[in-house]
């Protein structure tokens, strides 16, 4: 990566003691601020989904939130969940991995970025992060090849450099 790459704060696959519960107070915190700015109204029901999102570095997908959520409440349908995921993926609080039909809470909220993710294919944990030689490498093969890029996501899957020993036993 390059010297002006920037990795999530608390990245898990650097971290052994990582503390979780602080990601999760600082995304709500964060949503509840940006919603606020926007003029967007943060229920309860898409706080919670938020929450869940970001109850693990693993992208999670709609169903899954469905099934954390049956103790909880009421039955939720699934366009009620898929829509309070619209509604936080529209605010920017959180993102979609296409590759894996599954959401993971944005790690730079409110802040216009491109999204790129470190995924680990043992593990689960995903990881965002920035990188502007890749964003102009990115932006000059585009332009180079007269393509207008509507969305952009790069998902990278492989091994998290704590799973990498535990793959090589297997």
């Amino acid at each position: 990566m390059a010297k002006d790459a920037q990795v999530a704060l608390d990245d898990p696959f650097l971290s052994a003691s990582h503390d979780h519960d602080h990601c999760i107070e600082t995304a709500l915190g964060r949503a509840v601020a940006i919603c606020a700015h926007q003029g967007a109204r943060l229920t309860a029901l898409r706080r919670r989904v938020l929450e869940l999102v970001w109850s693990s570095h693993a992208p999670i997908g709609a169903y899954q939130i469905m099934e954390m959520m049956r103790g909880e409440r009421s039955r939720v349908a699934p366009p009620t969940v898929y829509r309070a995921l619209d509604f936080l993926a529209d605010n920017g609080l959180i993102h979609r991995l296409d590759t894996l039909n599954a959401f993971i809470g944005c790690s730079r909220p409110g802040v216009g970025h491109k999204a790129y993710f470190l995924i680990c294919r043992h593990c689960g944990n995903a990881v965002e992060f920035a990188d502007t030689a890749l964003d102009a490498a990115i932006a000059d093969a585009s332009h180079r090849a007269g393509f207008a890029i509507e969305v952009e996501t790069v998902e990278l899957r492989g091994l998290c450099a704590a799973c990498r020993p535990l793959s090589a036993n297997s």
